[in-house]
């Protein structure tokens, strides 16, 4: 079919909606990104350009912005430092009550029992199997007072205690050239990231909040904690890791948030 052929939608954006994108596809750069777009005086015609589409409807702004967004993505896991550390903070200024945040009310936490939880381990792992509670308390623990960022813009800083994440892929010989690791939830969330992130020397598998068990409104059994990512992307009541090279995706991000969700 050639181009003279192809029916093109009717329906155009409004002024209103074109600015809208616009301001849209701005937010999902990094800030250094952004001011350099912004120098030059992007308009949705040149985001289109940048990224072959053509906008002229809902469907292909929506395409726009997804890979505006897979940019932002990559972009910032070429700025990211693995050797970077995030700031930690005394324990005076722990907030308390720490907030309780998820996709459901604090009734509907789930409850995983203690004596028959199993963490489950597999993909490009050379020691794939299954983990007590017990078994992760005994590996090297770390602790950590560090700053929660959520993404609906309010924060927290927190107190948590866990195995360093590196310390328990080496343990089970994980492919460390993997790409991504994937976790899967008591509560159906689903979450993954990049192989650099967990290998930060501030993700930890986080057994214990202030010095205690982990409480189930903060994850019970575990959480990962990173400091370098935004809230949504510390999943909470892991049940099951996957170490792969195929994209996972994530809860909020198969609905449209960014992946790589740095901090």
């Amino acid at each position: 079919m050639s181009l003279r052929n192809t029916v093109r939608p009717t329906v155009e954006l409004s002024a209103l909606d074109r600015r809208f994108l616009v301001k849209e596809a701005e937010r999902l750069l990094p800030m250094n990104a952004r001011r350099r777009f912004l120098r030059g005086g992007i308009t949705l015609g040149g985001l289109a350009m940048l990224t072959g589409c053509n906008v002229t409807d809902s469907k292909m702004a929506e395409t726009l912005l997804m890979r505006i967004s897979r940019f932002n993505d990559r972009v910032q896991g070429w700025l990211f430092d693995p050797t970077r550390l995030a700031p930690t903070y005394p324990e005076s200024m722990i907030t308390r009550p720490f907030p309780f945040n998820a996709f459901y009310d604090m009734d509907r936490v789930p409850e995983v029992d203690e004596e028959s939880f199993r963490l489950q381990v597999g993909g490009r792992v050379r020691q794939p199997g299954s983990w007590t509670l017990e078994q992760l308390a005994s590996l090297p623990q770390q602790e950590q007072i560090t700053r929660h960022i959520c993404v609906e813009g309010w924060s927290a800083i927190g107190r948590w205690g866990g195995v360093p994440f590196s310390v328990f892929l080496q343990r089970v010989n994980a492919d460390l050239s993997s790409k991504y690791v994937a976790f899967r939830c008591a509560d159906d969330y689903y979450e993954s990231i990049d192989m650099p992130t967990a290998l930060h020397p501030q993700t930890i598998l986080a057994l214990t909040y202030d010095g205690e068990t982990l409480p189930p409104e903060y994850g019970f059994p575990m959480k990962l904690r990173m400091p370098t990512k935004l809230g949504y992307k510390n999943p909470k009541h892991i049940v099951e890791i996957v170490v792969t090279n195929d994209y996972p995706g994530g809860y909020w991000e198969d609905q449209g948030y960014n992946w790589f969700g740095g901090s």
